[in-house]
């Protein structure tokens, strides 16, 4: 049983304060990888933080488990967390979210689809991104782009 699991048992549907991170992953043709997520919407890669683990680590694991992607050098966008990330999910849990935000395009590997969180995975230009990002994945990609891309 996973840490957030095992808090749930304890707290039921209240909110939690959970940190995690996500990975804005760039191809070649400075395409961003995005995730079709098995509830319909688009993401990036990404998750919830483990015990013992820091918020790089993190987000290595989570483009491994959810890609089949080895990440190299990350690079920090920005932390994001306050009401704006609070987020109640279908079952009732509620939690703000403390998210870092990396990016790279040090890749290795080839796409592999975790089907039990992704039914796809594809590169879009940052100029045509797909209906269905979320307000939150959509703050994080357009402060990347007033920041990063010149």
């Amino acid at each position: 049983m996973g840490y957030v699991s095992e808090l749930r048992e304890l707290v039921g549907h209240r909110p939690l304060i959970l940190p995690g991170s996500v990975v804005l992953i760039f191809n070649q043709d400075s395409e961003l990888l995005l995730q079709h997520r098995i509830d319909g919407g688009w993401g990036l890669p990404g998750g919830i933080m483990e015990m013992g683990e820091s918020l790089e680590e993190t987000a290595r694991r989570e483009v491994k488990e959810e890609t089949g992607l080895i990440v190299g050098e990350l690079k920090l966008a920005g932390v994001f967390s306050g009401p704006e990330y609070f987020l109640r999910v279908a079952n009732g849990d509620e939690l703000f979210s403390v998210t870092a935000v990396y990016f790279t395009n040090d890749i290795q590997g080839e796409i592999n689809i975790d089907e039990s969180e992704s039914v796809d995975l594809q590169f879009f230009s940052l100029d045509q991104l797909p209906v269905g990002l979320t307000e939150s994945y959509l703050r994080f990609i357009n402060h990347y782009i007033k920041e990063f891309v010149q």
